[in-house]
């Protein structure tokens, strides 16, 4: 039974991904637009950040469109095709749920981030302009 549930998920994946890519694709929000100095220090805050992702998830489709609202280039870590990735959530953690924000401080330490809101709330409270 396990097998079919599995399966159907699966196929059901298959046939809507495709159109919630599309979907993500045509309504990308206009970023914010920081002076340049200001966008620098952003990005070189985003880089102690990684969003663990899957690309059909909504959930993660929603903290994407976030990512983009608010100008922010966080590296993006497939978790549902790439192996490694996938071991590096689990292993942080403790779950593949996804989305999942990895913020590593600057003495190494990460904290990991799970749950779209979560992530989201977060990413406005740190980076969003007034």
């Amino acid at each position: 039974m396990k097998t079919i549930v599995r399966a159907f998920f699966k196929t059901v994946r298959a046939v809507l991904g495709p159109f919630m890519l599309l979907k993500e694709r045509l309504t990308q929000p206009k970023g914010v637009v920081r002076e340049p100095a200001a966008q620098t220090t952003v990005n070189l805050q985003c880089q102690n950040l990684a969003l663990y992702q899957f690309s059909t998830c909504p959930f993660c489709i929603k903290v994407r469109q976030e990512m983009r609202r608010l100008s922010l280039p966080i590296e993006q870590r497939d978790a549902q095709h790439n192996a490694t990735h996938r071991a590096e959530l689990q292993q942080g953690s403790g779950a593949t749920k996804v989305p999942c924000l990895k913020i590593t401080d600057a003495s190494g330490k990460s904290q990991w981030l799970v749950d779209s809101a979560a992530i989201i709330g977060y990413l406005r409270g740190r980076f969003a302009t007034t």
